[in-house]
């Protein structure tokens, strides 16, 4: 079994986003939203992953997060996205972008 570790990363009165680590890796994140009688996640995982270990992960993030929040929903229900982290984006880019974009380069994307 995986030692997950979860991050928050923000939270609202109706939701949570989370860093999701294994040792000193980021290997996703999670994003989850509650309702009155639901909850609700999009997590997002490296491409390398089994689906015995995204059915791991997805039974940790029930029990460790959502269960402690709203032990009482009906339902916890999850998309699963598998894939390759592209690109990150923030507005600091933007910026940076701009002062570029006056050196006549840049385009205000970041490659990871």
């Amino acid at each position: 079994m995986t030692d997950y570790l979860f991050e928050r990363e923000c939270r609202t009165p109706h939701s949570e986003c989370y860093i999701i680590g294994s040792g000193e890796d980021e290997i996703g994140r999670a994003d989850i939203h509650y309702t009155p009688s639901m909850a609700y996640a999009t997590v997002c995982v490296g491409e390398d992953m089994t689906e015995d270990d995204i059915r791991e992960l997805v039974s940790e993030i029930d029990e460790r997060l959502v269960l402690t929040t709203d032990p009482f929903r009906e339902d916890f229900v999850v998309t699963v996205w598998a894939g390759r982290e592209a690109a990150v984006f923030s507005d600091e880019d933007l910026l940076d972008e701009e002062d570029e974009d006056e050196e006549g380069n840049g385009n205000g994307h970041r490659e990871v």
